[in-house]
């Protein structure tokens, strides 16, 4: 199968229930989950990946990035690490555009290169 193929086989599930292309931006205002599986079902790789984009992304946060003393290493507000079940993920904040619109653009185009499935987050993950 070729990798067009499998682009267009990954969705976006929107807060209705219904499917769009990959290639279409998640629906404005909706925190959603990169899930680290490849579209053959096997995990991706690097098994530390989430960590690696949250890291790149760390900078990306309210008021920028800090200087001195207070300038802690930690992941940005809008791109954090988490897991479902056993599944590596990474939430990600849509208000990321606020502060950086690249920024954004950079990790839902991460998740296209990757072939890796969007979903919207749900609503008990946003609670904890």
């Amino acid at each position: 199968m070729q990798m067009s193929n499998l682009l267009e086989m990954s969705a976006v599930v929107s807060a209705a229930g219904s499917v769009a292309p990959i290639g279409s931006e998640p629906p404005a205002g909706v925190e959603f989950l990169i899930h680290g599986v490849t579209a053959q079902g096997k995990p991706f790789r690097p098994s530390d990946w989430s960590e690696r984009l949250c890291g790149v992304m760390a900078c990306f946060r309210p008021g920028g990035t800090l200087q001195g003393r207070d300038a802690l290493i930690g992941y940005s507000p809008y791109v954090r690490p988490v897991s479902v079940g056993d599944v590596k993920c990474v939430l990600v904040d849509p208000e990321l555009r606020a502060v950086e619109p690249m920024a954004l653009d950079f990790v839902i185009n991460f998740a296209r290169d990757n072939a890796l499935r969007i979903t919207v987050a749900p609503a008990e993950l946003l609670a904890a």
